[in-house]
């Protein structure tokens, strides 16, 4: 039970005086007012509705600006829970500018100026966000643009698709698209993941039983494979020439956030099921043990020594979000989840007192004082925890059953390239991307988590 004390407004001492958190969460009103000062925040990281600006993405990718494309679709994903949730419309005009300008020229987020670091996460991160505004009735396109559900369809055709899926390792999705980019001889869990988190989300809205399947057996070949464990910790992925045997053991929180919130879909849609909920049962607990020590969100990979790159600097707030939409999809979880969210979320908002607005929100919450880093994802974080305090009073995600307005395509992604063999190689400033072998492996880090290869 949460005291009433810690729901107001946190203090934290620093130094001789007292620095207040900006944001209190005591009550409804409260969390909207906090997540309306920290969307703006986190919007001012935000450029693509400027002129001469490119809209969809923060700035980037190095060296031109901290991020890669991916952030862009995670970033409105954020906002459209945001709307979602608090009722705030503010952002929605720039929300549905930036989702339509990157679909690219065939309508399924492969836009050609990103190819050289195109992974099929990155694609999947911007098809689970149009899946968001499908599933949350966000305002549908122009009719002479492409449709929120659509687009899903379209992202999870191309991955679906035979050139895709190899008979490497028995199966599954590497990590890049294009033969030709650094990871393409690497499979791992967030490309999986997104597939799979896709697949059971349109199985649940469209009640197409292929989707489904799909997901059904790429969860099959995560565990096969050894990337998920019997213990349900997830590891990040294996190269390809080694049979994918060679698994590299470090573990992130967006891996457990994705597959236990597509295990919630299965479950729903299978009309709770007891192998799906046994699944979201062990991979719930699994996730609170590893990744919220003390009821507090911490990336344990790098946290410790901060090592997180730019892209793990924003997984905390898709933890968060998934594990609060978890709650209404699988509602068995709720008493296990929310008091944990709660908790994680004081921490959060008292860590914001950086920066000369004295609430810029740092990375590490765990010791509720600022750490002095700031950027989109430390900001994106909070917000989506703060909003996602509001997840009981939200409506559920919506089906073509129950509510649901996007259009669909059921053939949508079917004129996509292959790539085989248009590519050019990659520069040097194009060749990292959304996963995280960006980190283990092209930035030479992998002696960091040597110590993972021995297990968890």
């Amino acid at each position: 039970m949460v005291s009433s004390l810690s729901r107001t407004v946190i203090t934290v001492l620093v130094g001789c005086g007292i620095a207040r958190a900006a944001y209190s969460i005591g009550s409804d009103d409260e969390i909207r007012a906090s997540a309306k000062q920290l969307a703006a925040d986190l919007l001012a990281y935000y450029h693509g509705d400027q002129p001469g600006q490119t809209p969809g993405i923060l700035p980037g990718p190095p060296p031109a600006g901290d991020y890669y494309w991916w952030e862009g679709g995670a970033l409105w994903g954020t906002m459209i829970d945001y709307w979602h949730l608090t009722g705030d419309d503010t952002y929605n005009n720039i929300t549905s500018q930036a989702m339509l300008f990157q679909v690219g020229p065939n309508q399924d987020y492969m836009p050609p100026n990103v190819t050289a670091s195109l992974g099929n996460d990155d694609q999947g991160f911007w098809g689970m966000s149009a899946m968001l505004a499908a599933e949350n009735n966000f305002p549908n396109p122009p009719a002479d643009q492409p449709q929120w559900l659509a687009l899903a369809q379209a992202v999870f055709n191309t991955q679906a698709s035979p050139d895709r899926h190899d008979s490497t390792c028995n199966g599954g999705l590497r990590w890049q698209i294009p033969l030709s980019n650094n990871g393409y001889d690497y499979k791992n869990s967030i490309a999986n993941g997104c597939f799979f988190n896709l697949g059971a989300r349109l199985a649940r809205y469209t009640k197409n039983e292929t989707y489904a399947k799909w997901a059904e057996e790429t969860w099959d070949w995560v565990t096969g494979v050894g990337f998920m464990d019997a213990k349900y910790h997830i590891y990040d992925g294996a190269h390809v020439e080694h049979n994918c045997t060679d698994i590299n053991k470090a573990q992130f929180s967006y891996n457990n956030a994705v597959y236990l919130l597509g295990a919630a879909y299965m479950y729903n849609y299978t009309n709770g099921s007891d192998k799906w909920q046994q699944r979201i049962s062990g991979l719930l607990d699994a996730t609170l043990t590893t990744f919220f020590p003390n009821d507090t969100a911490y990336e344990i990979s790098c946290e410790a020594k901060m090592t997180c790159t730019t892209d793990m600097l924003s997984f905390k707030g898709y933890l968060h979000r998934w594990l609060a939409t978890t709650t209404q999809i699988a509602p068995f979880t709720k008493d296990k989840i929310l008091p944990v969210l709660r908790t994680s979320t004081e921490a959060a908002v008292a860590q914001c007192t950086g920066g000369s607005t004295g609430r810029v929100c740092g990375f590490k919450w765990s010791t509720r004082t600022y750490d002095g880093t700031q950027g989109a994802g430390q900001q994106m974080n909070v917000l989506g925890a703060v909003s996602s305090l509001l997840i009981d009073s939200a409506k559920p995600p919506v089906t073509n059953m129950t509510g649901g307005t996007s259009k669909g395509n059921p053939n949508a992604g079917s004129q996509s390239s292959t790539f085989d063999g248009e590519v050019k190689p990659p520069s040097t400033s194009e060749k990292a991307g959304a996963g995280i072998l960006t980190f283990l492996l092209l930035s030479g880090a992998v002696t960091t988590f040597s110590w993972m290869s021995t297990g968890v």
